[in-house]
């Protein structure tokens, strides 16, 4: 199951939580039940924003499988002395 990252602007935070790639998390209220964290003063109707990232799955049996990321350096075509 993917892990997403939400930010809330109303108060600053960000939280990662693992839901189904259908899931849509549109309030801090939700995200809090999701991740089961206490809200504490920020409204429950604050809205969230999904941040975008690598972003990992988590497996069956709690195991971390990270996404491949690119190797190497960032210029793209092997001109830099890297490669």
């Amino acid at each position: 199951m993917p892990v997403y990252e939400y930010h809330c602007p109303a108060n600053g935070k960000s939280v990662e939580v693992m839901h189904p790639m259908s899931r849509t998390v549109a309030s801090w209220g939700e995200l809090c039940d999701l991740g089961e964290i206490d809200p504490g003063t920020t409204p429950a109707d604050a809205p969230v924003e999904r941040a975008v990232t690598a972003g990992m799955i988590m497996a069956s049996g709690n195991d971390t499988v990270s996404l491949p990321m690119g190797g190497g350096c960032a210029c793209g075509h092997g001109g830099c002395g890297h490669h």
